[in-house]
């Protein structure tokens, strides 16, 4: 099956960006809108594993441990590789130095099990559209540059997720398949 690691984020967070993605996705026709609900913060894309594999997977997870809450903060956008010839458009966050801490100790406690570590530097992000094709991508830049300043809202959390991904015609469906906290409840 396939797995990844994330954090819900609240729906407040997905309605404010909702009202920017109804804005933005008239502007863009080259651009697959990824739908509110599946929209998550990954902090490991495991890929294909067995299922004893995830059961190992579960219990290198429940052994992550952070010392404090994860705070997010949900704003701006932008584009994956360049705004010139982007892949995709995402929403950003500024987060606690422990959200990247938290992603090091997964990656840690997993390559240790066989699953290759991320080349790349954590940059936490919220996926909200991929390109099939520049189409309106001139029209989807003017629009952006006219929406103001982009605040999301924020969240405080405690827990990460291990996600089953099935790919569809429509797009992944997700699948939650554990839930881990990583930091001890407040009095």
């Amino acid at each position: 099956m396939r797995v990844f690691v994330a954090l819900d984020i609240p729906q407040e967070v997905r309605s404010a960006i909702g009202a920017l993605e109804r804005r933005l996705e008239p502007e863009c026709r080259g651009a697959r809108w990824v739908r509110l609900e599946s929209m998550h913060v990954t902090l490991k894309f495991i890929g294909e594993a067995e299922d004893d594999k995830v059961a190992r997977i579960q219990q290198e997870l429940s052994a992550v441990h952070s010392s404090a809450p994860v705070r997010i903060v949900f704003r701006g956008a932008g584009f994956f590789p360049n705004e010139r010839h982007p892949r995709v458009f995402w929403a950003g966050m500024e987060a606690a130095p422990n959200l990247a801490e938290l992603a090091g100790e997964i990656e840690q406690r997993l390559e240790a099990l066989g699953i290759t570590r991320e080349e790349r530097a954590f940059k936490p992000h919220l996926t909200l559209a991929r390109f099939k094709s520049e189409e309106g991508l001139a029209r989807l830049r003017a629009a952006l540059a006219g929406a103001g300043p982009l605040e999301f809202g924020s969240m405080e959390t405690r827990e990460m997720h291990l996600y089953q991904s099935r790919l569809q015609r429509g797009g992944a469906v997700y699948t939650k398949l554990a839930s881990f906290a990583f930091a001890g409840k407040s009095a």
